[in-house]
């Protein structure tokens, strides 16, 4: 009878360490910025204007005379005035704080620092 009370215990103690990590591993990926994947939206939203590389190359950047996001100039920036840009939009680029958020708001900013020359 030991045996098998062991194997129980052994069994639901399993159970639960499963049942915990897997939330934990949930909870941390949801609420984490980083977990937005912020190559994929800049992909959707940033591309058609300042190109996959951020140089602003493509034919609606030109006419719309986007900056280089891997300049000296926007890097040089701080992370809340590229927020405030992504979010409330300048000139010509849009507003993108009420349709993205501002986790994904917050991971573009640091998407647009990984393009930096």
């Amino acid at each position: 009878m030991r045996i098998t009370i062991k194997h129980a215990t052994a069994a639901a103690l399993i159970s639960v360490l499963a049942i915990v990590v897997g939330f934990q591993t949930r909870s941390q990926a949801a609420a984490s910025p980083a977990a937005v994947d912020a190559a994929a939206t800049f992909k959707a939203k940033c591309v058609a204007c300042h190109s996959a590389d951020g140089s602003g190359s493509t034919a609606a950047g030109k006419a719309l005379k986007c900056r280089d996001l891997r300049s000296a100039e926007v890097q040089g920036q701080s992370d809340a005035q590229l927020l405030a840009i992504v979010t409330k939009g300048k000139g010509k680029m849009p507003a993108f704080g009420k349709t993205l958020g501002a986790d994904t708001c917050k991971a573009l900013v640091a998407y647009v620092r990984s393009l930096k020359k």
